[in-house]
């Protein structure tokens, strides 16, 4: 109970890119679940690309470790908006383009909650807007055939995001984290109109620095299945699952070590390709579900991604 009403820290982690006391919280993630959607592990043809993602997450519960909801007025409002500069060269390794990108997230994010503090509880009311965490993807190598697409990844979250150890409206997660990417679509037909899609991540963190902790691995996957409409429409339904797969450690560390967060959530998905402005726009809202030891809310997420 008392890691799972400050579990927010986890969502605000998540949000950059994107949850007791309030040190009791120090745990986290860093992907933002749910962002890329149908043809999740497709990755473009050789070329520049610039993606703005536009990432609202809103939660008015929170779900202890056996995902019951917590007893505690609770409202969480997050909105990222992140920028990703994408280059994909003709360069081969292992057959697969080459590649690498950068992601700048900004984040502004409100908490209307209460936390423990000794043996009663407070009104905590706070709200930030600042630099999450910068990412940082120098391998990337994608493959594309005829009935099917695949991807794999190696990026680097590095702390520069603003961090504060009592306010968790604050998006940094104050550690580096590692986080491995592969990933496959798979077209049902020689025409590529039906896709299904799945796009895994695995993460490892460093120990934090303002507090002696060092959050479990996590793992994640989105997954999309898709219909293509008169060559330049996508629709279909997209999805993700979240697990922490090992425990957190530290002397910091004030809960269950054993209590590890998941979450699962699913919703539909439109996207359209705009030819005079040489840009893809999509737009998604997922509905989380069977979520423990964190928030469980709604996560929409409004894409451009411009070729040049």
């Amino acid at each position: 109970m008392r890691k799972s009403i400050i579990v927010i820290f986890c969502v605000l982690g998540i949000a950059a890119a994107l949850c007791g006391s309030a040190n009791a919280a120090e745990v986290g993630h860093h992907y933002v679940n749910g962002v890329e959607g149908i043809k999740a592990a497709t990755l473009p043809p050789p070329g520049f690309y610039y993606r703005m993602y536009n990432v609202f997450y809103n939660a008015d519960e929170v779900k202890d470790a056996a995902g019951d909801e917590v007893p505690v007025d609770f409202d969480l409002s997050i909105y990222a908006l992140v920028n990703r500069f994408i280059w994909i060269s003709d360069i081969k390794i292992l057959g697969g383009d080459f590649g690498a990108d950068v992601i700048v997230p900004l984040v502004y994010s409100n908490i209307d909650t209460f936390v423990a503090v000794g043996d009663r509880l407070e009104k905590y009311n706070e709200d930030t807007f600042a630099l999450g965490d910068i990412v940082i993807e120098p391998f990337v190598l994608s493959w594309h055939a005829p009935r099917h697409d695949a991807s794999f990844g190696v990026a680097l979250y590095t702390p520069t995001g603003k961090y504060d150890k009592n306010s968790p409206e604050t998006p940094g997660e104050d550690m580096w984290t590692v986080m491995f990417t592969l990933g496959g679509t798979y077209y049902l037909d020689a025409d590529k109109t039906w896709s299904a899609s799945i796009l895994g991540r695995y993460e490892i963190h460093s120990e934090k620095d303002e507090v002696d902790v060092e959050p479990g691995d996590h793992f994640h996957f989105e997954w999309g299945i898709g219909k293509t409409l008169a060559k330049i429409w996508d629709v279909g339904l997209s999805g993700y699952c979240h697990w922490q797969v090992t425990d957190d450690s530290g002397s910091g560390v004030r809960w269950d070590k054993s209590d590890h967060d998941r979450v699962y959530a699913i919703g539909p998905e439109v996207m359209v390709f705009v030819a005079p402005i040489k840009s893809f726009l999509s737009l998604r809202s997922q509905w989380e579900f069977d979520a423990k030891d964190r928030p469980e809310g709604n996560c929409t997420s409004l894409t451009l991604t411009k070729i040049f």
